[in-house]
């Protein structure tokens, strides 16, 4: 019963996130996220190179085989993601987000879309030059799962950061946790248009289809996120019990994310919505001293084991993809056009913004090095059907994520004390 199952795999992930961090701990000193990431790498390169060397062995092909049975999309869209994003939010001062919201939404919505489409855009005519052909729809697919900035890999950053100016670090951790849910949304829409350009799809794209598909998923996933907030902060302030307060906000997460998937509305607003409540009013207005430590305590430590988790399967992820050069090619290639895209997607709202805001010194480019992608890209990519479009998108998405939790995460201090300045 056990073999092959949900415990043997939680079993295993804990098992080795546990390994190598404290690899990552005693000898390279990195941060969590990207010693994790570094040593899972490593191990995975390893691998490859035994069985360059030693072929007999099938080594990697074992290791490929093992790994593709782990369905890393519903591990982070059906169980990881929720989780996340609520012990995230808990910590969003609803004051400054609401002080920031113009900044916060337009990176979130118009952000988003302008570097789906250019990044969809440049991709479309560059791999041209090197052999790979990519129809325009799924080049634009790509732009759609990459250009959402990971609310794990971004909040796992900031974390470590204490010399981000305040008002900056709520607009990247606003942005995070919202654009996430538009970027899904956007991705499912192009998704649908792009399997029916190949007569795989049927479903009819119009933009009255679209826009009701956006504020279905949009309004719902709000309006949910709203009620069972509000529910769970009134069953918590009637309450001083830390252990049962602690099921309650664990059960607010799973019932709402699982009530979402069913009526088809954001799952991630709604657990983003409903941990702002429960972070502004619950735990401050609904809980004791004794309660909030204890609750803050466990929302930490789920938050660290599941990243540990997602960072090591991003550092394996390398042993599922097919690693021909021209794909090798496309991942390297995909690096900086993903970067000018966001820097382009940040500049112009924050230039139109400008005219009424001020903004801290130096926030785009600690808003393009800082918009850091993730899990969520990946598992995106992973939800593709099997067509040959697949390994080049996963490929180009694999190397964009390690270069940005890799390179992005260790030089994002540099670049904040040199804009500091």
């Amino acid at each position: 019963m056990y073999e092959n199952g949900l415990f043997f795999l939680a079993s295993v992930i804990v098992t080795f996130a546990s390994i190598f961090g404290l690899i990552n701990y005693k000898i390279l000193k990195l941060p969590s996220s990207i010693g994790l990431v570094v040593v899972a790498l490593t191990c995975s390169i390893f691998i490859i190179l035994v069985d360059i060397i030693f072929p007999d062995l099938n080594i990697a092909k074992s290791a490929r085989s093992a790994f593709l049975k782990i369905d890393f999309h519903d591990l982070v869209m059906k169980g990881a993601l929720c989780f996340l994003l609520f012990a995230g939010a808990l910590h969003v001062d609803l004051q400054q987000l609401l002080q920031r919201k113009y900044a916060i939404l337009s990176l979130a919505t118009i952000g988003v879309l302008i570097s789906t489409f250019l990044t969809g855009l440049i991709i479309y005519y560059v791999v041209k030059l090197i052999g790979l052909n990519l129809s325009f729809p799924f080049a634009l697919l790509f732009g759609a799962l990459i250009s959402p900035t990971d609310p794990v890999a971004v909040l796992g950053l900031l974390k470590s950061i204490k010399s981000v100016p305040e008002s900056l670090k709520i607009k990247i951790a606003g942005e995070s946790l919202f654009n996430d849910g538009v970027g899904i949304v956007i991705f499912s829409v192009i998704l649908t248009y792009a399997l029916a350009s190949l007569g795989i799809s049927n479903n009819e794209i119009n933009f009255l289809s679209i826009s009701e598909f956006f504020i279905i998923e949009a309004i719902g996933g709000i309006i949910l996120g709203l009620a069972s907030g509000y529910i769970a902060y009134l069953a918590i302030k009637t309450t001083d019990d830390f252990a049962l307060e602690i099921m309650i906000t664990l059960s607010l997460v799973m019932i709402t994310y699982w009530i979402a998937l069913k009526i088809h509305v954001s799952g991630p607003l709604a657990v983003v919505i409903a941990g702002i409540i429960i972070g502004n009013y619950g735990t401050k207005l609904g809980m004791s001293d004794v309660t909030r430590k204890h609750v803050n305590i466990f929302w930490l430590v789920i938050d660290e084991i599941l990243n540990a988790g997602l960072f090591l399967l991003i550092g394996l992820e390398i042993l599922a993809i097919e690693l021909t050069s021209i794909n090798i090619v496309a991942g390297l290639l995909a690096i900086p056009i993903v970067l000018l895209s966001r820097f382009i997607s940040v500049s112009i709202p924050i230039t139109l913004l400008k005219l009424k805001k001020d903004f801290s010194k130096g926030a785009i480019p600690l808003l393009t090095w800082g918009g850091m992608k993730g899990a969520i890209s990946v598992a995106l990519a992973l939800s593709i059907p099997d067509i040959p479009e697949r390994d080049p998108i996963l490929a180009m998405t694999y190397g964009v994520v390690i270069f940005s939790i890799i390179f992005q995460g260790l030089t994002i201090k540099k670049l904040v004390n040199i804009v500091s300045k």
